[in-house]
């Protein structure tokens, strides 16, 4: 063989790989084209993580627990609940916000993480506009306002007539609709209590059950078995109207003259941004089919009052919108300075 005919192999040689190599790189690129469209299609193929950003035993995650139940029946996949409280909530939004977008990782966010937090933090580690993708609202619940059996007071009346003769009562809070509603409470009637900040709901349970703390304002999720088990004494709920597990029990508005008065808690279903959309859409029509189940209305509605109510995308991400701006508002008139 010549020295013409070597280098003519040798060059051949050369371009087989690299046309291989090409053909290579142009099949890897075409993966990752349609990789995306094809793992969504086939969503969920393993379980889900739904980070709850408050306590155990909180209302959160006990809507959490009810809808994960009946969605991982719907999807065919285990969606495992992950409780990471603190920080009003922020720790466990954050993490969502800053998870892979592929759908494994969703947030039961509520007003504390997805609509208060620029309300009263000047810190915010994400943007609830920008970093999250709006899923379907999942249920809202009014607040009672409840005080230590040891309290001498029996309405919500007699509560402000004592807190005006006293510098030393106190109020729990865990989230930003327990905060809020007290703050706007002591600011609408004058009154002053002195702030007990705690990083799970039901801690400040336990404190108001043992008099460690006068008052403690949450949802009825929290608090309803304890009203009915004697444990502490409810003095109004802190909707406009009232509630139909505790029809005796007036609202803040009718037992304190506050007119306007009304903060309720509500809980929505959100992912990271950039989700696919084929994702989003399994997701939501999951929580709409859950949402009809009886045994998840005995659970949410029945049992603890809560109004369930499933949403487009589109619809929660208006709401956000519109909370944002209410709960600023609230914040204001409660005098509430950032932290």
């Amino acid at each position: 063989m010549n020295r013409a005919t070597g280098k003519a192999r040798a060059f051949g040689s050369l371009m087989l790989v690299k046309s291989l190599a090409l053909v290579g790189a142009l099949a890897a690129f075409g993966a990752l084209v349609t990789a995306g469209p094809v793992a969504a299609q086939n969503y969920p193929n393993r379980p889900i993580r739904a980070i709850v950003p408050f306590a155990a035993g909180s209302a959160t995650d006990i809507v959490a627990r009810t809808f994960g139940d009946r969605m991982s029946l719907l999807l065919g996949q285990s969606i495992v609940i992950e409780n990471r409280p603190g920080a009003n909530g922020m720790i466990g939004a954050d993490a969502v916000a800053k998870a892979q977008a592929d759908g494994y990782t969703i947030l039961i966010g509520t007003n504390s993480t997805n609509a208060a937090a620029p309300a009263l933090f000047n810190n915010v580690p994400f943007d609830m506009h920008r970093d999250f993708q709006p899923v379907s609202f999942l249920c809202s619940v009014p607040l009672i306002v409840a005080v230590s059996n040891a309290v001498p007071v029996r309405t919500l009346a007699e509560l402000i007539a004592l807190a005006k003769t006293r510098n030393d009562l106190t109020f729990a809070s865990a989230s930003a609709s327990q905060r809020v509603s007290t703050e706007m409470l002591l600011a609408m009637t004058g009154i002053k209590m002195t702030h007990v900040p705690y990083r799970q709901g039901p801690t400040a349970m336990q404190d108001l059950i043992a008099n460690r703390v006068t008052l403690f304002t949450a949802d009825l999720g929290v608090m309803l078995p304890q009203v009915r088990a004697n444990t502490v004494r409810a003095l109004a709920v802190t909707s406009s109207t009232r509630s139909p597990q505790m029809p005796d029990l007036p609202t803040v508005d009718e037992a304190a003259g506050l007119k306007g008065y009304e903060l309720i808690a509500w809980f929505a279903m959100f992912t990271p941004a950039n989700v696919p959309a084929e994702v989003v859409t399994k997701l939501n029509a999951a929580v709409r089919e859950a949402a009809k189940s009886p045994e998840l209305q005995n659970a949410l509605t029945a049992a603890l009052g809560m109004q369930v109510a499933p949403s487009s995308p589109e619809e929660l991400s208006a709401r956000v919108r519109e909370e944002a701006a209410k709960w600023m508002q609230a914040a204001t008139i409660a005098g509430i300075e950032k932290q």
